[in-house]
């Protein structure tokens, strides 16, 4: 009696089965020169080129969070009429969190190897933002919601050019972008109403 079998089934090798997929290891030469220059601190040889670049655009970043700051404790100090007090509240609210932007921006570029820019006399020339001397409560309003919104599409460039260059700078713009996107949406209502 001839049986008559199945033909046998080519089984597919799991993923790590595949010798010609490339293999997760890490790079022991880049952990050796790690081990070297301590002095750097956080900033090892395979951070790349691009430290110097990163430093320039996080100290634009800085002096427009300052800038910031200023716009919006002047307007908290000087708004007036009857929907005034609610809305400086706001204005000193977000004068502290560009207060706190700004920090985190300092902290980041010493932990790059670089030197916070806190210069006064060139700060309104660095910031990607204006600063305003607006009486009219509505004018100081919408100047804080161009600057937002000028601060959201800074902020998204930027994300944009480091990309995976710095992973940890880039996770703090991304943090930093989604308060500036709720500072834009919150001067829009204001503005609106």
């Amino acid at each position: 009696m001839l049986t008559k079998t199945a033909p046998a089934r080519k089984r597919s090798p799991a993923p790590d089965e595949d010798a010609a997929a490339p293999s997760l290891m890490l790079d022991e030469a880049a952990l050796a020169r790690a081990r070297e220059q301590l002095d750097d601190g956080a900033v090892t040889p395979g951070f790349g080129p691009w430290r110097d670049d990163i430093v320039r655009l996080l100290n634009g970043a800085l002096a427009t969070e300052l800038v910031c700051v200023l716009r919006y404790k002047r307007h908290h100090f000087t708004a007036h009429g009857l929907a005034s007090p609610a809305i400086a509240d706001e204005f000193m609210v977000h004068a502290g969190e560009e207060a706190g932007h700004a920090d985190r921006l300092a902290e980041r570029i010493v932990q790059l190897g670089g030197e916070p820019d806190f210069c006064p006399s060139t700060l309104v020339e660095r910031s990607h933002a204006d600063y305003d001397d607006s009486a009219d409560l509505q004018a100081m309003v919408r100047a804080n919601l161009v600057a937002e919104r000028v601060a959201v599409e800074s902020y998204r460039q930027m994300i944009g050019l480091i990309g995976d260059k710095d992973p940890t700078t880039r996770r703090l713009l991304e943090q930093i972008l989604a308060d500036e996107e709720e500072h834009a949406d919150e001067m829009k209502d204001l503005l609106e109403h």
